[in-house]
C-alpha cells in the first residue's frame, strides 16, 4: 500500500495496531484511528505524516462499521465497512442507511467523503425494501455525495464493468461492493481499481484508487 502515496488510507478487516503482535505493522501506522468489535478484526484510517485525523463525536452505536472523523480538522470523512451487525432486519447497506437517518448533517459539507466497503450493489436492491442501495445512493446525492467510480467512467449503479471483490479469490466471482462517494468540492476524480494479478495472491478485495485535485 505504500506504493500508492496516499494521503490517507481505509483499510477493512484490520488489526488494532497498538494491539497487534506485529511491532512494524504499528510502526507503518504512524497517525491513525480504529475501531471494531475485536481487537483482530476492525476498520482503520491511516494518514501520511502531516496530515491529521481527529474523531468525530457522532454516537453510532450499535452500528457497524462506521469510522467518523475530520482530516485536518476540515473536511469530513465516514469510512465503512457495513457488517450484518447482529441486525435482523437492517444488515450491511442498512446499517448506512440508519445512519444516515440520523447523523446525515455530518456529511453536508463541500468537500464531505465517504469510503470504503459496502458490501452492496444495487444489483440486489428489493422491491419491497425501502433502504436498498439504491435508497442509499439517493440519499447521499441530496447531500451532494457522487461515487467517484460511477462518474468517473460513466457507468450506473449495478452496472460496473470492473470488481473490486471476488468470493473466495475467485475471478469468476466477482462483485462491485467498495465505493468513495465525494461532495463537488473536490470536482472530477480519477479512479482506478487494483489489478487482480497483483492483489488476489494478498486480498479477496481489489484497492480503489481515487486522487483528487489538490484543494
Amino acid at each position: 500500500m505504500e506504493a500508492f502515496d496516499a494521503d490517507v488510507l481505509i483499510v477493512q478487516e484490520c488489526e488494532d495496531p497498538v494491539l497487534a503482535k506485529d511491532a512494524a505493522y504499528l510502526e507503518w501506522a504512524g497517525h491513525y484511528l480504529w475501531t471494531g468489535p475485536s481487537k483482530n478484526k476492525g476498520i482503520g484510517a491511516f494518514a501520511r505524516r502531516g496530515v491529521s485525523l481527529t474523531p468525530a463525536p457522532l454516537d453510532i452505536q450499535p452500528l457497524q462499521l462506521f469510522l467518523p472523523c475530520r482530516v485536518n480538522d476540515d473536511w469530513p470523512l465516514l469510512a465503512t465497512w457495513t457488517r450484518q451487525a447482529h441486525s435482523p432486519t437492517f444488515g450491511y447497506i442498512g446499517q448506512l442507511w440508519k445512519l444516515l437517518q440520523a447523523h446525515s448533517a455530518f456529511l453536508d459539507h463541500p468537500r464531505a467523503m465517504l469510503a470504503g466497503d459496502l458490501n452492496s450493489n444495487a444489483c440486489w436492491d428489493q422491491w419491497d425494501r425501502w433502504w436498498n442501495h439504491s435508497d442509499v445512493v439517493n440519499e447521499l446525492g441530496k447531500l451532494g455525495l457522487v461515487s467517484a467510480y460511477h462518474r468517473y467512467f460513466e457507468e450506473d449503479q449495478g452496472q460496473e464493468s470492473q470488481k473490486t471483490f471476488f468470493l473466495q479469490r475467485n475471478p469468476a466471482k466477482g462483485y462491485h461492493i467498495d465505493y468513495v462517494f465525494a461532495a463537488p468540492g473536490w470536482g472530477t476524480g480519477v479512479l482506478s481499481v487494483g489489478e487482480q494479478d497483483t492483489w488476489l495472491p494478498l486480498s479477496d478485495h481489489m484497492p480503489l484508487i481515487a486522487t483528487f485535485p489538490a484543494s
